[in-house]
């Protein structure tokens, strides 16, 4: 399993319409060949800044599979206009469970 790590950082004054917007995306996601589960976060002491945490049974469900599907493209129509700035995706391997 890998764990894709996203910090977002919403821009001031949209939170509530990107919550909204993250509903109706997770649908996208929920559907891409590889995908396990995800989580979002919001931040205590920034209420700007969420954290995405995806699980992918491999690295290339999602820089390939999700990144370079047509549903990626909706993903990001939904999204990435939230975001400044655009942030850093990086992603994890269990070493010790």
């Amino acid at each position: 399993m890998i764990l894709e790590v996203a910090i977002l950082d919403v821009k001031p004054n949209m939170a509530a319409d990107f919550e909204s917007a993250f509903k109706i995306a997770s649908v996208i996601i929920y559907s891409m060949p590889g995908y396990i589960s995800h989580e979002r976060q919001r931040c205590i002491e920034t209420r700007n800044r969420y954290i995405l945490l995806v699980r992918w049974q491999n690295l290339e469900d999602h820089t390939v599979g999700f990144r370079e599907s047509p549903d990626y493209q909706k993903w990001r129509s939904l999204l990435h206009h939230f975001y400044d700035p655009f942030p850093t995706v990086e992603h994890y391997e269990i070493i010790l469970s």
